[in-house]
This record gives structure tokens, C-alpha cells and sequence, in this order.
């Protein structure tokens, strides 16, 4: 049965391919959403890009047929764009009557619906989604690209043997495979008669049974930084073998994705010399109002949104060098050298980057396109690193649902050059542990 979707514009903003993903349906966007979109075209964001893009895509389909009566998608359904009336807002009620944008494309939607059409409207915003159905509208939220956070994929399974078994194992430096597991996958085996008693391997495809980690020197550790549980130990394993060309790191705050990240990059950069560079990239997104225009140059601007990069650069160096960092001139030395550079994500379209470590932190702030984009800069020899908290959010387009960070562990959980860890365990102090589990 044919159904009838209405798009709000939000939908095509967040993804303009969207008009692709509702099968042999029939698409219906009403004029104001075109007109809502023209105001974006200009903007110089991912809002923006994504604004041209659908005019552009908009465009080409015109030149296939008439958009007033509807054009044929290649997928068998079709779209087209209706046209709002004044008359239309009398089949709203009086308070919702103002002439705005959400309540011309309510109008137009409900004016399908009495005409006889089977009408579901598309919207991102939950409050239109609540008006569209107080007025009896079928309301849903686009969820192409939707994870359930609460099934996300954890990166890692416990197992139970006996003790002989985890010994054995354990001895030998690999362990029998485990049907079922994915590729990259982490098992703790866990002794049955004693909960205390485990070891902890990695599913490895290729050689088709458990290996044991990578050795971490407990003195020195990775620039002065060792895992201080299983879940950090997973993550410096995949952070550290060079054949895992993405890892993602998904966890609340303090529980060291960002402080492990920068520490193996620089050890695969400054000591091992496996990759040219080490790049540190974030989005710019302010947390709470933002504080208007910066002064200053380019480096001045992009301080207040690097100086946690900075901030862990610093650690780092304090505990790598120890006594003999007196006279070190910290992270800026390394930027001197080449060795390290932090950008923001504004600037990474269209780069092409080759054997590099590139970290994105707070990627929970990426919609599932940019994710893409960045992803595809990689050149040959390059490894990317994705953390990010899904659950503090602030960009106004995702959620911890539909976010891009939590989108590409369920798409790469199966490929044999990707590794993720569902970090829980708080590590930075007594005090922000007790915060990110209590507020």
C-alpha cells in the first residue's frame, strides 16, 4: 500500500538524501519547506552544505518532470511539492492560525489528510511531532540512520571457562575461538568457581582464535599513562595495533577515551615513527549560550574549543618526561616539530590524509553524513580514532540515537580493520566518577 509522507524541513537539513530512503512511497514537501531551506543555502556549516545539496538534488529531478504533479524516483516511489494556501490554515485551530513555518507545513499536511490521503509527517522537532498528533496526524521521527543506545554494540563479551582452561590459556598467549564473535571482539573467560580468576584475549579473524594483548610496560606505561581496568586495556590494545585502521571509543566523561587516544597516537608518532602525524580534531559546538565572536587570529580563535586537546597534551608530556621537562615548552614544542596538529573539523572536507593518527573527539556531535566525510579523507596508511560521550549532546540536529558516533559502531562492528569499546568505568577522579553516575 502506497503511504504518504510529509517532510518537514529539519529531515532534509539532516540528511538530503533522505528523499532516497522511503521506498516505492509517495513524498510530499510542501513549498514552505523549499522556501525554509533557500534561508540556509548560504550558511558555510554542515546545515548549509546539506541545504545546497538538496536543491541541487531538487534540481536535477525537475529536469525529469513536472515537481507540481510528481516525479519519479529511481527506487519506484515518487515526490512532489505541493503548493501552501491561505485557505489551508482553517483546517488548523485558532491558535496555531499565525503565519509561521511549522504551522503552514501542519496546514498543508492536514489539508491532505481531508482531501482523503493516508498522511504520515516526518519531523525532527518533538514538539511539531506533538502538534501533528494532537491534530490527528500520524507524527514520526526520520530514523534511517537510528541506533538503539541501549543495544549499542559494547566491544566486548564475558565468557565463562573453567580455571585449567584460563590458565592454559593464559600460559600460552592465545586462547581456543569462541563461535560467534565478532571480528575484534574482546572476551574476558572468567573461572566459573572463582569470579576473581580471568584473562582477557581478542577474537582475532585472520589467525582464527583468542590473542593476548598488547604488553604495556607497567613502569612506563604509554607516555607515562597505563590502563587501570579492562575496559582501558581493551582500548590501548586496539589504540596500539596498527592492522585496526578505525576504533571508536563511546563512554561517559573521565573514563580516559580522549586521554588514551592521544597517548598511543603520540607513542605511534613521536617514539615508533609508524605514522607521519599526529592530527587532533574536534567540532566546534558550545555547550550551553555560546559567547559570541573571538578576537584574535585563527589559533586565538580555536583555543577555548582546543584547550582540552591541550589540556591532555599536557598531562602527557608531564608524565613522559618526568623531572626532565623543566624546560620543555609543552605541546607547542610538538606543533613546532610536526609531530602534532589540532584543527578544528571545519576545515577537513576535501583534505586527503595520508599516514597520519587522526583523532575526532566529541564525535557524538556529528551527524551520520559527516561522520562519513571524515572517514573518507583517510588516505593509504592512515588510522582514525573516533570518542565521544552519546549522552551529552549539543548539537540540536542528533541524539544519543541518531548521532554519527554511535552510527558507525553499528555499521563497522563486522569488518575486520575496526575495534570499539563501550567504556563505563570512570577513571579521572572519586569525585567526577560519582558526578557522571549521580547528576
Amino acid at each position: 500500500m502506497i503511504k504518504n509522507f510529509v517532510l518537514d524541513t529539519n529531515v532534509l537539513l539532516y540528511d538530503p538524501q533522505a528523499i532516497f530512503k522511503f521506498q516505492d512511497n509517495c513524498l510530499i514537501i510542501p513549498m514552505t519547506v523549499i522556501e525554509e531551506i533557500d534561508r540556509f543555502k548560504k550558511d558555510m556549516n554542515e546545515t548549509g552544505r546539506n541545504a545546497r545539496q538538496f536543491s541541487r538534488i531538487v534540481d536535477d529531478l525537475r529536469k525529469m518532470g513536472s515537481l507540481a504533479t510528481g516525479v519519479l524516483l529511481d527506487n519506484g516511489g515518487s515526490l512532489r511539492v505541493e503548493m501552501y494556501e491561505e485557505s489551508a490554515m482553517k483546517g488548523l485551530p485558532h491558535e496555531l492560525r499565525e503565519e509561521r513555518g511549522d504551522n503552514r507545513i501542519l496546514a498543508v499536511a492536514i489539508k491532505l489528510k481531508n482531501a482523503g490521503s493516508s498522511v504520515i509527517f516526518v519531523t525532527k522537532d518533538t514538539n511539531l511531532r506533538i502538534k501533528a498528533d494532537t491534530l490527528g496526524l500520524v507524527a514520526e521521527d526520520y530514523e534511517s540512520d537510528k541506533v538503539d543506545i541501549q543495544d549499542l554494540y559494547t566491544g566486548f563479551v564475558e565468557v565463562e571457562r573453567d580455571g585449567a582452561t584460563i590458565d592454559r590459556a593464559y600460559g600460552q598467549g592465545w586462547g581456543e575461538p569462541i563461535p560467534g564473535l565478532l571480528p575484534n571482539q574482546y572476551v574476558v573467560l572468567r573461572d566459573a568457581g572463582n569470579p576473581l580468576h580471568t584473562a582477557i584475549f581478542r577474537n582475532d579473524v585472520k589467525q582464527g582464535r583468542l590473542t593476548s594483548l598488547v604488553k604495556i610496560p607497567p613502569r612506563e606505561g604509554i607516555w607515562g599513562i597505563t590502563p587501570r581496568n579492562k575496559e582501558q586495556s581493551f582500548a590501548l590494545d586496539a589504540l596500539l595495533d596498527d592492522s585496526v585502521k578505525l576504533v571508536t571509543l563511546v563512554g561517559k566523561a573521565g573514563t580516559g577515551k580522549t586521554l588514551l587516544a592521544i597517548a598511543a597516537g603520540l607513542q605511534k608518532v613521536a617514539e615508533e615513527n609508524v605514522y607521519n602525524r599526529l592530527l587532533v580534531s574536534r567540532p566546534v559546538f558550545p555547550m550551553g549560550k555560546d559567547i559570541g565572536f573571538l578576537p584574535g587570529d585563527i589559533e586565538e580563535k580555536l583555543a577555548p574549543w582546543m584547550q582540552p586537546i591541550f589540556d591532555n597534551v599536557e598531562l602527557l608530556l608531564a608524565g613522559h618526561e618526568g623531572e626532565k621537562r623543566q624546560q620543555s615548552k609543552g605541546y607547542r614544542e610538538l606543533m613546532n616539530m610536526g609531530i602534532l596538529e589540532i584543527e578544528p573539523l571545519t576545515y577537513i572536507r576535501g583534505r586527503s590524509i595520508p599516514n597520519q593518527f587522526l583523532i575526532v573527539d566529541e564525535a557524538q556531535n556529528l551527524t551520520p553524513h559527516e561522520i562519513k566525510t571524515i572517514i573518507t579523507r583517510a588516505g593509504e596508511g592512515t588510522k582514525i580514532v573516533l570518542t565521544g560521550d552519546p549522552f551529552q549532546i549539543d548539537n540540536p540536529y542528533v541524539d544519543a540515537s541518531s548521532n554519527g558516533l554511535t552510527y558507525v559502531v553499528e555499521r563497522f562492528k563486522e569488518q575486520q580493520i575496526s575495534g570499539h569499546i563501550f567504556m563505563t568505568k570512570g577513571e579521572r577522579s572519586e569525585l567526577a566518577e560519582l558526578a557522571a553516575n549521580l547528576l
